[in-house]
């Protein structure tokens, strides 16, 4: 199996639950990731492109592989701090 998903990730959970209610009020994901994430990926809209289980830490596959595709979960806290998680499919 494999996934594709972006993310937003953000060192404090406050933050994290702000960015999270503009995504619900329609805010723009990549946009949004531009502006606000610390991981490289967020220079590319927070696009982590395909990967396979295990290749995340622990935290972010169960929310990839096992939560609902194209909605927004979290804030999800990992040792590298607080994602705002989208999976766009899995194949």
């Amino acid at each position: 199996m494999k996934a594709c998903a972006c993310h937003i990730l953000v060192k404090d959970k406050i933050l994290a639950d702000e960015l999270k209610i503009q995504l619900v009020k329609g805010g723009n994901f990549h946009q949004l990731a531009k502006k606000h994430s610390i991981c490289p990926s967020g220079k590319k809209g927070g696009d982590l492109g395909e990967f396979s289980p295990g290749t995340m830490v622990k935290a972010f596959d169960n929310v990839v592989f096992k939560k609902e595709i194209l909605t927004v979960h979290g804030p999800i806290k990992t040792q590298f701090g607080f994602h705002l998680i989208k999976t766009l499919y899995r194949s």
